[in-house]
């Protein structure tokens, strides 16, 4: 089974995405390992975060929206949040 291999944030050279991939390891939202795979295409990994601060940083989905969310993505994975 073929991998994506994560990408190191001491090998991005765009010092705003390797920001925003070390927050995300440290706050693990949105998830550090799904961020360090979109990383491998710094044009992929720019546009979901235009779109993530959007929603979720910036204030366009209120707090019960977000809360549905988590609720959401903590059941597909079988976590018991």
């Amino acid at each position: 089974m073929a991998q994506i291999q994560y990408a190191d944030p001491a090998e991005i050279e765009d010092g705003d995405l390797r920001a925003e991939l070390e927050r995300a390891m440290l706050h693990s939202t949105p998830r550090p390992e799904i961020q360090a795979i979109r990383a491998r295409q710094p044009e992929v990994l720019r546009a979901f975060l235009s779109s993530w601060n959007a929603l979720f940083r910036n204030g366009i989905v209120d707090l019960p929206v977000k809360e549905l969310c988590r609720l959401r993505v903590a059941q597909t994975l079988e976590c018991d949040y």
